[in-house]
């Protein structure tokens, strides 16, 4: 690593055995760390016993540390930013400062890693092949009513954040825009030790987190608006047997409609209709 570098490190976003042995080598060499929240990362290098110098970069001081960085890397040194979890510039600070380093000429390297929404999404069971990631709900205003339109309209699967205090109003907007039935799963505290994931539909959630105080940092997915893209035809015989097969194991309705969803990308109505069939018998 002797050429002049921005060094992009994804750090964990809980477990901290989830920092790979590239970016434990990089964040260990470089001349400077760029943070987020320099708190929270001087506890991330105390547990690595790193000693790297730790400066500031976030929404209010990204334009004056572009200056900064750009006169390290023209004096040949090598830097390195992270944010406070997870990848950065993905809704957080840094991509100003990737666009100017590479704007002038410098080399930028991503150390890829850990990140909420491709854990969110492989736990998901949702289509991944496609899929759009909307950030943080604005809270108020036209924006939120963009955003809200946004996720409502999209036919591929939604990634979004949300604060814990603000999951349930988050579900009440959907519900009330008609986002009922979608499946939609609920990641919280990922990779950390109450990590908890949910599936279930925005009304299921509804129900379920109106009533509870949540806590930790949340990732919802949400399954995409099938009615604006058609999808494959549905093998429908092999559909049944598989909604059979687990009546006869037991299942309920509700189970055999999400499994047949999510495997054979039913509309919500089919998969029900076919769930009931199943118990029905031959």
């Amino acid at each position: 690593m002797s050429q002049a570098t921005l060094f992009v490190v994804s750090t964990p976003i809980g477990n901290l055995a989830d920092l790979s042995s590239r970016a434990r080598e990089t964040l260990a060499s470089v001349s400077a760390l760029y943070a987020e929240d320099t708190r929270h990362s001087a506890t991330l290098l105390r547990h690595f016993g790193f000693s790297t110098p730790l400066r500031s970069l976030h929404k209010h001081n990204e334009a004056a540390r572009i200056a900064e960085v750009l006169g390290r890397l023209e004096a040949g040194e090598q830097c390195a930013v992270i944010s406070d979890a997870g990848t950065p510039t993905v809704s957080d600070p840094g991509a100003r400062l990737v666009a100017a380093v590479a704007g002038a000429g410098f080399r930028v390297e991503p150390i890829p890693g850990p990140s909420a929404v491709t854990a969110a999404l492989s736990a998901s069971g949702l289509p991944a092949d496609r899929f759009h990631f909307l950030g943080f709900a604005p809270r108020k205003g036209s924006h939120r009513d963009t955003w809200m339109d946004r996720v409502a309209s999209s036919p591929d699967t939604v990634v979004v954040f949300e604060a814990p205090g603000r999951l349930a109003k988050l579900l009440e907007d959907w519900h009330a825009r008609g986002i009922t039935d979608r499946s939609c799963v609920i990641c919280r505290e990922l990779s950390k030790l109450h990590e908890e994931i949910r599936y279930g539909t925005v009304a299921g959630h509804l129900d379920y987190y109106s009533e509870r105080q949540v806590r930790g940092e949340v990732t919802v997915v949400l399954e995409g608006n099938a009615s604006l893209e058609p999808g494959e035809p549905v093998d429908q015989e092999q559909a049944l047997a598989v909604a059979r097969a687990m009546v006869e194991a037991g299942k309920t309705t509700q189970e055999v409609t999400r499994r047949l969803r999510g495997e054979f990308g039913m509309t919500r109505n089919e998969a029900y209709q076919l769930a009931l069939k199943a118990s029905d018998g031959p």
